[in-house]
């Protein structure tokens, strides 16, 4: 089998065995780890294309387990866990994690995930600079521009780059701490009064609806989402 490879980080061997099943039966690789210390030598020796971790592990746990993944290598991680709080959602991602999901979950979903972890991942690595796009709307990166149907649609600065910075991570949720740190700078933190008004404004300008939103998701409580095309 020549697939991608998924590491599978969970202690309990059912569940191991239960996501080998089904992502072997969709034609990927999987390798396989007990605990957050046999994941990090799991990286070293392999470099999956995705991981699925839990939170609930003996050991180092799957908090600190992510933050050392994600300081080893630039690998999508997604969360798979039974704690599904808004803080337990928060801490996971701003760990580092691209994607949570709440125990039980649908296979047909976690597989959609895992599709897009993986899009996202190949356009980070690609040289040019890359053309994003949702129904009509083009973000070109490359030409600092977003348009609708061919029309040029003026950003702010600020606007450009949360919306930039939502199209690089598009799929995953971003928290409402990463966007303030990577665009405003770690003294807004915490400033969401500021990112709300700016997501406001941008949603007006992508002809969306927080009330039933195509492109823009808000994960109350945590952050937003960009939906784009496959």
């Amino acid at each position: 089998m020549n697939g991608p490879l998924v590491l599978i980080v969970d202690d309990e061997a059912e569940i191991r065995r239960a996501l080998r099943l089904a992502l072997e039966g969709r034609g990927y690789r999987v390798a396989a780890a007990a605990s957050g210390e046999e994941a990090i030598a799991a990286l070293e020796k392999a470099r999956p294309e995705v991981v699925l971790l839990d939170l609930l592990m003996p050991g180092i746990g799957g908090l600190e387990t992510c933050k050392r993944l994600r300081a080893r290598w630039p690998v999508p991680i997604i969360v798979l866990s039974v704690m599904g709080q808004e803080h337990d959602k928060v801490a996971a991602l701003d760990a580092g994690a691209d994607d949570y999901l709440t125990k039980p979950f649908g296979f047909d979903e976690l597989m959609a995930r895992i599709r897009v972890a993986q899009r996202r991942a190949h356009a980070l690595s690609g040289g040019d600079e890359p053309v994003y796009r949702s129904g009509e709307l083009v973000l070109d990166l490359g030409r600092r521009s977003l348009s609708r149907g061919g029309s040029e649609i003026h950003l702010t600065p600020i606007e450009y780059e949360v919306l930039k910075y939502l199209a690089v991570h598009a799929g995953r949720v971003v928290t409402h701490h990463m966007l303030l740190h990577a665009v405003w700078g770690p003294e807004y933190n915490g400033d969401t009064q500021v990112l709300r008004y700016t997501i406001t404004q941008l949603r007006k300008k992508l002809g969306d609806s927080a009330a039933q939103p195509r492109h823009l998701v808000t994960e109350t409580g945590i952050g937003y989402r960009l939906l784009l095309d496959a």
